[in-house]
């Protein structure tokens, strides 16, 4: 680069000794190009012409030379286009090994020219369909094009033909009423000057011809359209008078017209431009104004009052009355404002103003209460021809461990305690046997522990008779003595089973001489009551039980109807995972079918499957019969009573009453209301409470009934059980939230939680404990509320000590020079300061030194100095009392 010519010009430029261009020869024309460099270098390179070749040709190229051909003659015309070769011939044409520049071109492989060659016949196979494609589209076309033609020619056709018929009818009419309006005006045919226009003239062949002596002279034939007939002239037999000039017929007059103009309707262009001899019609405005002065003259007749009976509930809205009463709701507002009473038309009014409204208006009033939708569901009474012998219902009752289930399992053939936790009936079962004699007596296994009190309770109630077993080795027990009050609450006459005398230690005297204590006296003893001895392990005189059960049915006479609707009671209910919600019923009326709708307290659902006690599946189940019922919409509550009502919306109707009902008794009981006194008492009692929240999921409704009984009574006035959500089925993930959020407790009582759960549980650092015997649960449940107790604070006396002299050291403070007079003094311990008998100080010993070693007691009789925290006002005489605080655990 040179900058020396123009110093002031600060362009870069380039020497033209080393500029960079490309120099083209002659002998380079044909795609060699011979590049140049600076310093001399230079460099040849080969260029290479590409042409954009069209979809599927193929062009021929000519054998090159190696020597460069001559530049063509600019004035040489064009070649014709080539020819698409055919496939072989293109595999057979010659190719260079080399360019015409001296660069190798690569041959075309086999495959390669395969795959050339398929997809040539692709594009030909691919173009034939379009064709073919296009062929038959363009024939539906044609064809479619031709139906709608076709199509549109007929509409046409009907179209013209219906305008026709439309047209001649209307010209029969005008000409029907126009031949009406003659005669009844009795006026001559129209001359011809006066005719219609369209009237065609008479032709002169239709002129009258002359009468013919003796006969009489026809009149003319009408013209085309008229309808009137002349009769035939009849000879006079009157002298003739002369003939006298014709009288001219009278005018003819138009048709009265209803308002000139006023008739002709709405002024259209079409109407403008019709034919003036068209019939008008009345308008639009007059019709209206016709059809309001008579609305004016109906309206002034006084309107007949139609009284109504109106349903009235508990509670009614203004709008909702106006309707049942057929009034307007301002009407009814109007009414109440003048009793003084400011509503809208939205507001509730209670049951008592709603009637006085409703007869005020001269309606009849019926009073309905909400509870009414269970009115008819139970205890309908049934005609005496219809009652058959049903099966007993008996209970077995007792105290825990006496051998009930162990009994029934001998009297079934069966080995239900096997599967119970702990040995021990958590669960309230129903079963059916048949007795030596044949007839089907149905059982009710309930467990003696005592948080199962409303279990056995439940099952007096549904009883007709109750076995009260009691061992012989361990006499009349607290549970024995419950069921004994069960069974007369539930007046059901009693059997008394001894049980367990095979024992060595048993005394079946002893258990009849306790039974006497609580007012029950069997036969051997002169009273009225059944006993018998039995053993359950040795399957001892179980017919004779189940003979005195049959005797003792027959006296009572048991009797049902089966041919109307079941009726029944929930003995157990629980959540199944792959059934839903299960159900153990005991019909008690009536025959329980498949498909029947069903109500259980608050839910409802169509019977889907009936299972017995064995599992069997079965159709239908009379009275007396306990059965498994899945279809329910959810787990209803163990003791609910079992209806078959006719349709969903009375089943949807009864629910929703009871849950209402259910919501607003725990509103009541979670209220803030004060009440009475002594509940204001209880609640300034309780106001300083510690809770224990709990959430308790069990695997049947009892169990979870039994547990929360179980658990209130373990409530005192410093702490209290509180159970958060008690649920049948798994523990779910929605259980560990909850927990969460309150901070509560996860118990499963013989249920499992599912795996979302135990991943939230985990996550969230709350434990889950499993039980499957309430003993145990109730245990670690009251050990975990007795740690929320307040420990019991115990002193303990150590010992006093006399000030004897007060010293004011340096750095320390004052320090007490004292003599242990009773006791010893420890280090740390608390102490008091007593002056005069009176404490003025309670702190703690800091300091506790013997000559100038810090010691850990003095014993009585020795001297040391002492000192306090925080505290500095010592005075000799003053006397130390040195105690120590314990703290006790109280349990529950």
């Amino acid at each position: 680069m040179s900058e020396s010519e123009n110093s002031g010009d600060k362009t870069l430029t380039v020497a033209p000794s080393k500029t960079l261009h490309l120099k083209q020869r002659p002998a380079e024309q044909g795609g060699m190009v011979r590049q140049s460099f600076s310093h001399g270098r230079s460099k040849v390179v080969v260029v290479e012409k590409v042409k954009r070749r069209a979809p599927g040709h193929v062009e021929t190229k000519p054998a090159a030379s190696p020597v460069a051909a001559p530049a063509p003659a600019p004035a040489a015309p064009p070649p014709p286009a080539p020819t698409r070769p055919s496939a072989p011939a293109r595999q057979a044409e010659p190719r260079s090994s080399r360019g015409s520049a001296g660069v190798v071109l690569r041959a075309l492989t086999d495959d390669e020219r395969e795959a050339r060659a398929r997809a040539l016949s692709d594009a030909r196979t691919r173009e034939e369909e379009e064709r073919r494609r296009a062929e038959a589209e363009a024939k539906a076309r044609a064809e479619r094009e031709a139906r709608e033609k076709e199509e549109r020619a007929a509409a046409e056709a009907r179209k013209r033909e219906e305008e026709e018929r439309l047209a001649r009818e209307a010209e029969a009419k005008r000409k029907s009423e126009e031949e009406a309006r003659r005669r009844l005006a009795g006026e001559a045919p129209a001359p011809a000057a006066s005719r219609p226009a369209s009237a065609a003239p008479r032709p002169a062949s239709a002129a009258p011809r002359a009468a013919a002596p003796g006969r009489p002279a026809e009149t003319a034939v009408p013209a085309a359209g008229q309808t009137e007939v002349r009769r035939p002239a009849t000879p006079s037999l009157a002298p003739r008078r002369p003939a006298a000039a014709p009288m001219a017929p009278p005018p003819a007059r138009p048709a009265p017209s209803r308002g000139g103009f006023k008739d002709r309707g709405r002024l259209t262009v079409t109407t403008a431009t019709a034919a003036g001899d068209e019939e008008r019609t009345r308008s639009h405005a007059a019709y209206v104004r016709r059809n309001q002065r008579l609305m004016k003259g109906r309206m002034a007749e006084p309107k007949e009052k139609i009284t109504r009976e109106v349903i009235l509930p508990e509670t009614i809205t203004i709008q909702e009355l106006a309707n049942r009463m057929s009034e307007r709701g301002v009407d009814v507002i109007r009414l109440l404002m003048k009793q003084g009473d400011m509503h809208k038309i939205t507001d509730v009014i209670d049951a008592d103003t709603a009637q006085l409204v409703a007869e005020e208006m001269g309606h009849t009033v019926k009073r309905v209460a909400e509870s009414d939708v269970e009115e008819g569901l139970f205890d309908a009474p049934d005609a005496g021809e219809d009652l058959v012998a049903r099966p007993p219902v008996v209970t077995i009752m007792g105290h825990v461990d006496h051998g009930k289930t162990s009994l029934l399992d001998a009297i079934r053939q069966a080995n239900v305690v096997a599967g119970e936790a702990g040995g021990i009936t958590q669960h309230i079962g129903a079963y059916q046997v048949t007795a030596p004699g044949g007839a089907p007596i149905t059982f009710i296994d309930t467990p003696g522990h005592a948080a199962f009190t409303a279990m056995r309770a439940r099952g007096a109630k549904v009883t007709d008779i109750v076995v009260l077993v009691v061992a012989a080795d361990d006499g009349v027990m607290p549970q024995t003595i419950e069921a004994i009050h069960h069974a007369k609450a539930a007046q059901v006459p009693l059997i008394v089973a001894i049980n367990k005398i095979d024992k060595p230690d048993a005394k079946p005297e002893r258990v009849r001489t306790e039974l006497l204590q609580h007012e029950v006296q069997v036969e051997s003893l002169g009273g009225e009551t059944l006993e018998i001895e039995v053993s359950a392990k040795q399957k001892l005189n179980l017919e004779k039980l189940l003979e005195l059960i049959a005797l003792q049915a027959e006296v009572l006479d048991l009797k049902a109807n089966p041919v109307r609707s079941a009726e029944g009671t929930v003995i157990e209910a629980r959540l199944d995972k792959g059934r839903g919600p299960v159900a153990t019923v005991l019909v008690q009326r009536g025959t329980l079918r498949v498909g029947d709708i069903v109500v259980a307290g608050s839910q409802w659902g169509r019977v889907r499957a009936l299972l017995d006690d064995k599992g069997a599946v079965r159709q239908d189940a009379g009275p007396s019969f306990p059965v498994e019922i899945l279809g329910f919409s959810g787990t209803p509550e163990a003791g609910d009573r079992v209806a078959v009502v006719e349709s969903e919306s009375r089943a949807r109707e009864i629910t929703e009453y009871r849950e209402r009902q259910k919501r607003e008794k725990a509103a009541i009981r979670g209220g803030s209301g004060r009440g009475s006194l002594s509940d204001m008492m209880s609640q300034l009692k309780t106001q300083g409470r510690k809770e224990f929240p709990l959430v308790v999921k069990g695997d049947v409704q009892g169990s979870v009934e039994a547990i929360i009984s179980a658990l209130e009574k373990l409530n005192t006035d410093e702490v209290a059980a509180r159970v958060v959500h008690a649920g049948v089925g798994g523990i779910s993930e929605s259980d560990i939230s909850l927990a969460e959020a309150s901070g509560a407790a996860v118990i499963g009582f013989n249920v499992r939680a599912h795996k979302e759960a135990r991943e939230a549980s985990e996550r969230a650092g709350i434990e889950i404990r499993y039980y499957n015997i309430i003993y145990n649960l109730v245990d670690d449940v009251k050990a975990a509320m007795s740690g929320l107790l307040a420990p019991t604070l115990r002193e303990t006396m150590l010992g006093n000590a006399l000030i004897l002299e007060v010293f004011d050291i340096s750095k320390v403070g004052k320090v007490a020079g004292c003599r242990v007079t009773d006791g010893q003094v420890e280090r740390g311990a608390n102490v008091r300061l007593i002056r005069d008998n009176v404490v003025v100080h309670e702190g703690k010993l800091s300091t506790l030194k013997r000559f100038k070693d810090e010691v850990k007691e003095v014993v009585v009789g020795q001297e040391c100095g002492m000192a306090f925290e925080n505290y500095q006002d010592m005075r000799q005489g003053d006397v130390i009392e040195c105690y120590r605080i314990e703290e006790i655990k109280r349990t529950l």
